[in-house]
């Protein structure tokens, strides 16, 4: 593995190891352990899109890890002004160990890895968000212990989050339900491989999917930058909220995720949030430990 750009394009083994070695470092965090695995070595983060939890994730893993951060507003680089995808990553795998960017198009991040020299880090894009995915395998098997004969259901927006969580589901051989609205299902690709391997089921009735689940997922309506659209996706979803009476067909101790920000009260209540927030946070919290894994994975391989 050079790159992590999609799920999709690790292997089973390739994404057994990454939780492996998450689960490891985030013990050796717990027990007052250092693991400056990466002294000397820096991270650049592009950024085209703003957010929380991914730069403080990387920049707190980079520093747990004896490395350095730097974060690169794309506004302030001439990547911003012009500067073609293509030189931008050639200069940058003269300074840099590695390339974190959060844009808007997956195929930016494509032409990124295609010419740089350093390993490149999908930190998310409009086709998949494979980090967060990761950490949200993470999260499920630490509460579930194993991935064997699990239901995972997603509910809403087959989105980035949704692409990237059936996708990594399917290569771990877990077994998951989507329900969305007619029009919003996942990336057609997505789907093509949900039928090879059988184990994908695409609705739109909520209950379906959420039936005998062992989790239910969930992510906002609209995504940031998309806000004009908010009344009109309200209208169109107002079914697929995550609320009591979809979790009562759900398996009893089945468990909630939500990769946040959330909306509450949109596409799950205020109650469903803080009634399984211990899962939610930590899932939150696996981020950190889920990116080191992969810092780690790929700058000391290069």
């Amino acid at each position: 593995m050079t790159n992590f750009i999609s799920l999709g394009s690790c292997t089973k083994e390739e994404i057994t190891g990454l939780l492996n070695k998450a689960d490891q470092l985030k013990y050796e965090l717990k027990n007052g352990i250092e693991h400056k695995l990466l002294s000397g070595k820096s991270l650049g983060m592009i950024f085209s899109k703003s957010s929380t939890r991914t730069r403080v994730s990387f920049e707190v893993g980079m520093y747990q890890l004896g490395g350095n951060a730097m974060f690169l507003p794309s506004a302030e680089l001439q990547l911003g002004r012009g500067e073609p995808v293509k030189d931008t990553a050639r200069v940058l795998s003269r300074y840099l160990d590695a390339i974190m960017i959060r844009t808007y198009k997956h195929s930016e991040i494509e032409e990124l890895a295609r010419y740089a020299t350093v390993p490149v880090i999908n930190g998310l894009s409009d086709f998949a968000h494979p980090c967060q995915a990761l950490g949200d395998l993470m999260t499920i098997r630490e509460y579930k212990t194993s991935f064997k004969s699990l239901k995972v259901c997603f509910i809403g927006d087959g989105n980035n989050v949704a692409n990237s969580l059936l996708a990594g589901c399917m290569k771990m051989g877990i077994a998951v339900s989507i329900a969305c609205p007619k029009g919003h299902e996942p990336l057609k690709s997505v789907m093509e491989t949900g039928k090879e391997t059988g184990l994908l089921e695409v609705t739109n009735d909520p209950v379906l999917a959420a039936k005998e689940a062992d989790v239910v997922y969930t992510d906002v309506w609209y995504s940031m930058g998309d806000e004009k659209s908010a009344d009109a996706r309200r209208v169109e979803f107002k079914n697929f909220q995550v609320n009591d009476s979809l979790l009562s067909v759900a398996k009893p101790d089945a468990i909630v995720l939500h990769c946040l920000p959330a909306h509450r009260g949109e596409e799950i209540t205020d109650e469903v949030l803080e009634a399984h927030s211990e899962e939610i946070f930590n899932q939150t919290e696996n981020r950190l430990h889920a990116q080191k894994a992969v810092l780690a994975t790929l700058m000391l391989n290069h």
